[in-house]
This record gives C-alpha cells, sequence and structure tokens, in this order.
C-alpha cells in the first residue's frame, strides 16, 4: 500500500483538476469519475485532512492540480470525464513513462515531491547500455572497473576486522558481505579511509572513461541526454515541488520537440573525487529559437545502496540543473523557456 503522504499528494492533484469549488467538497463527494480510487482512500485522506498534519501537502497537491487544469498546455478549464490513478499498481515488463496519473486516456501526469533523482539503475545498464534497455547486473561494478583499487580497500577492512573472510573480494558470499556491512558500520579507520578515497576516485575516473567510450557519435551522445532527462515518445507532465519546495509544472516534451527547438552541442562527463565514487555529466545545448546557449549538468552515485560491501552497487542520477530550467522541460505557467 503506497504511504499516506504519496495518497495525498497523487490522488488529491488529480481531485483538484475535477473543478470542484475547494478541497473538502471534492473529499466528500468521492467523484465517480475518478477511478481505482477505493473509500477506504478517501476514508484515509479525509482523517489526514482533519488531522491537520499534512496541511502543507494536501494545498500543494491541490495547487499544482489546479495549474493542471487550467492551463493551456493542460485541461484549459474543461473538468475531466475520466481520472485514474495508478496507486500501487506496477505492471510486469519495463513501463517507460513515469505516470501516476492518467486523465481522460490521453493526458500521463507524474507527482515528483522534493526528489532531483532521474533515475536508478545498475552502473552496467547506465554506463555501458546507456539507458537503452532496463535490467539489473549481477556483476559487481568495482570489480569491473577499478580491480586494484577495490582489492586492496578490502584488504585494508579485512585487516581491520579479522575474522574469518577470504583473500580475494572476489570470493565474497552473502555471509562474507553481511559480516562487513555489520563491521564496518560505524566507520572505517584512517588506512581504509584512504584506500577508499583511492577507489572512489577510481571508479568515478573509470566509469566516465567507459561512458564516454560508448558516446562516440553526436547521435548517441543526443540520445543520451534524452534518456537521461526521460524523454519518451508521448509527452506527459510532471506536477510536483522541488527539494526546496519550488512548486514544479512543466510538460516533457518528446524528442521530436527536442529536436525542433534545440541541438546538443557537446556531452561531457568526468569523475569528481567527493568520498564515494560519482561521475560528473553536463550538455551545452543551442536553443535555436532564441539563439542563445544552455547548459544542463547533474551527477551519477555510484555506491553500495545498503552499507559497504553490501549487494552490488547501484548507479543513481541525479539532475542539478533547476527543472524549469532545463531544455526539453515546459513550463505550463508563463513563457516558455
Amino acid at each position: 500500500m503506497p504511504a499516506l503522504r504519496t495518497e495525498i499528494t497523487e490522488i488529491v492533484t488529480g481531485l483538484a483538476m475535477l473543478g470542484y469549488s475547494d478541497l473538502d467538497h471534492a473529499l466528500s463527494v468521492r467523484p465517480h469519475v475518478v477511478h481505482n480510487v477505493t473509500d477506504d482512500h478517501f476514508a484515509r485522506l479525509s482523517a489526514a485532512r482533519r488531522s491537520g498534519d499534512f496541511d502543507d501537502e494536501f494545498r500543494l497537491a491541490w495547487t499544482n492540480g489546479f495549474t493542471f487544469a487550467a492551463a493551456d498546455d493542460g485541461l484549459r478549464g474543461r473538468p475531466p470525464w475520466r481520472l485514474e490513478w495508478k496507486g500501487p499498481h506496477r505492471p510486469p515488463g519495463y513501463e517507460q513513462l513515469p505516470a501516476d496519473l492518467r486523465v481522460d486516456h490521453v493526458y500521463l501526469i507524474s507527482c515528483k515531491y522534493g526528489s532531483n533523482i532521474l533515475h536508478n539503475t545498475s552502473p552496467a545498464n547506465l554506463f555501458d547500455r546507456r539507458l537503452a534497455e532496463r535490467g539489473g547486473s549481477g556483476a559487481d561494478w568495482f570489480a569491473e572497473v577499478a580491480p586494484e583499487a577495490y582489492q586492496a580497500f578490502y584488504d585494508v577492512c579485512r585487516t581491520d576486522l579479522g575474522g574469518d573472510l577470504p583473500g580475494r573480494v572476489s570470493d565474497l558470499d552473502a555471509g562474507h558481505r553481511a559480516t562487513l556491512k555489520a563491521g564496518l558500520r560505524s566507520g572505517l579507520s584512517e588506512a581504509a579511509s584512504e584506500a577508499y578515497r583511492w577507489l572512489a576516485a577510481t571508479v568515478g575516473t573509470m566509469s566516465a572513461r567507459r561512458w564516454l567510450e560508448g558516446l562516440d557519435t553526436p547521435a548517441r551522445r543526443r540520445e543520451m541526454l534524452w534518456r537521461l532527462l526521460r524523454l519518451e515518445a508521448a509527452p506527459y507532465f510532471v506536477l510536483g515541488a522541488a527539494a526546496d519546495g519550488t512548486p514544479l509544472h512543466y510538460r516533457l516534451g518528446t524528442p521530436w520537440d527536442f529536436d525542433e527547438r534545440f541541438a546538443v552541442r557537446s556531452f561531457d562527463a568526468w569523475g569528481d573525487a567527493v568520498g564515494q565514487p560519482l561521475v560528473r555529466w553536463r550538455a551545452d545545448i543551442t536553443d535555436k529559437v532564441r539563439g542563445s546557449r544552455r547548459r544542463v549538468e547533474g551527477h551519477v552515485e555510484v555506491r553500495w545502496s545498503h552499507g559497504r560491501f553490501a549487494n552490488v552497487p547501484e548507479a543513481k542520477v541525479y539532475l542539478d540543473t533547476a527543472h524549469h530550467d532545463v531544455a526539453g522541460y515546459f513550463p505550463l505557467t508563463g513563457d516558455q523557456p
């Protein structure tokens, strides 16, 4: 079951599009045009509303839905006939569009609050397959791109912890990894910290190099940017708030829309030693309509998600440029950028 905060931000965003005078009226009516939202959901929303604990979430979600209802790129003041909430439903396979709401079978809406994460995937899927397909990888990325630095870090940790651990990091099993995770939870020794800094710098540098080797043509670099920004064959909308609380209301164009307006001049990536393996990326773009230049920047954290040596590393892709300044993201209010 989705968390209550998620139910509020998603369902209330949809309710605000239906033309009701206020939120409390919409909650009491429980409109029949809303699908996949049960009486239990409405009861939880009403109780949360009465509690006063989620006033900011209710206010922002209602404002976001109302903005979409009035926007020229949105509903233009037309109450929808059908509003569907995805909720916990996750069909099998790779679903490219990150939609939480669907309006009149046409408008796809993602409700995104407080996050600038674009992707959470395996390093191989990002750096080798360039997000062309979805799929995890059982390979240990640290061993793949920085075997010597990885072994050196493990050697120091093994010495610090003692116990019955194998000599090679490649021989670790689930039990060994659990032992390392627990033993290193309180922190690293000075020697281990120094070895980890070398590992982090090596992983960042080699990951960036491997990424760029596959981006050897302008077409591949342009396509990589589309995938990073999650531009899809169909347009969709994001309604939510940035991490600092700034409201977000924008339409994600398609690659076709992007090419009509923008040209990718360059795409670059490089490792950065900041305490953990990090790859920064940057795209320089020309706005063909305004004759100006833009820059879109982000970074990738390559890390263990559940403690040192626990499982295999993952790659989290972050957007560092403000959403409303990103080429291909078109704000719903004010002038198009």
